[in-house]
């Protein structure tokens, strides 16, 4: 397969880069090659800003695009139309956040999605980022005349995530001691390794699926206390869990799938729960957990020692809370 990949050279996209080439796809990238630049050598780049500069893709063809970097219908909707000539099929890289009522358990491709009063707005937080995703796959559906696959990811985990959403548990429970494990031992928690994603793609893109898929997993119910013994397992440490209630970590103004990676409370209670029958249906594959951790874990060694964590709750925080919970037990 002729591949373009719009990005390609952070986390998700390098993950697809490295299992395309791994399945002697023929892979284009296109970016302003400002992100790691030099991580490719092998790999054809063509330089250039989405934002008005797509030209530079002028008179070339492929059989299919990987969008992993469409934020605001503009500019995917411009990707698209200018693609539509050039490639057969167009994966755009979507999110669970898609939907109205993040509280619904059991969210399926078919549940309310999210609306913006003013569909015009480009300025991405919280409250515009999935309707905005919304936004950006319909405009793409209709550029491609239907050619087109969005991929609803959830929590995307695994070596080189830049945020430190899953990367944290790993690294805490490994130190452990005391660990300030949050809410209820077993609320549901859903998250993908980035090299499942990666794969389940490229099959589905070759396969030039069309419509909406929720990709996240795993394939059963895995609870937050799971999560946290297999990290202890394969760590072996020492850790022992205090669970501290959810209206605890709201009256202290921790912060949800930030300050404490995969929590989240109960009115996004729906994250942890998102049907995803269609993805399995259709190849959806997951790697062991114990796996995730490892992996995850070596990586977050490779990186400096002065590196300045982007998610999770600093030592000192932890005791603090640790503390002020035991004093009212």
């Amino acid at each position: 397969m002729k591949l373009l990949i719009l990005g390609g050279t952070r986390f998700l996209g390098r993950a697809l880069v490295h299992t395309a080439v791994a399945d002697s796809h023929q892979v284009t990238l296109f970016n302003r090659g400002q992100s790691n630049p030099d991580l490719y050598p092998e790999i054809e780049q063509i330089h250039g800003d989405r934002d008005g500069g797509l030209r530079v893709l002028n008179g070339r063809s492929w059989d299919a695009v990987i969008d992993t970097c469409g934020y605001v219908p503009r500019l995917a909707g411009d990707s698209a139309r200018f693609l539509a000539d050039a490639v057969g099929h167009y994966t755009f890289i979507s999110t669970i956040s898609v939907y109205a009522n993040p509280s619904q358990h059991n969210i399926d491709e078919q549940s309310p999605l999210g609306t913006l009063e003013d569909e015009t707005v480009e300025e991405i937080d919280g409250g515009s980022y999935g309707p905005l995703k919304v936004l950006c796959e319909n405009v793409v559906t209709e550029a491609m005349n239907g050619r087109a696959l969005h991929v609803r990811s959830g929590l995307i985990v695994g070596p080189h995530d830049p945020t430190d959403r899953f990367t944290y548990w790993p690294q805490r429970v490994a130190r452990g001691g005391t660990v300030l494990a949050p809410g209820v031992p077993d609320a549901p928690v859903q998250f993908i390794d980035v090299r499942d994603l990666a794969a389940w793609i490229l099959k589905a893109t070759e396969a030039q699926l069309r419509g909406a898929y929720n990709i996240t997993g795993p394939a059963f119910k895995l609870s937050m206390q799971a999560v946290l013994e297999t990290a202890k397992a394969t760590s072996q440490s020492d850790a022992q869990f205090e669970w501290v209630s959810d209206e605890f970590l709201l009256a202290n103004d921790v912060g949800a799938y930030t300050e404490i990676p995969l929590w989240v409370p109960t009115d996004f209670a729906g994250f942890g729960t998102v049907n995803i029958n269609k993805g399995l249906a259709a190849g959806l594959r997951f790697r062991p957990l114990a796996d995730t951790i490892r992996d995850t874990f070596a990586w977050s060694h490779t990186r400096p020692a002065d590196y300045k964590w982007r998610g999770g709750m600093t030592p000192e925080r932890e005791m603090e809370l640790l503390t002020s919970w035991k004093k009212q037990q």
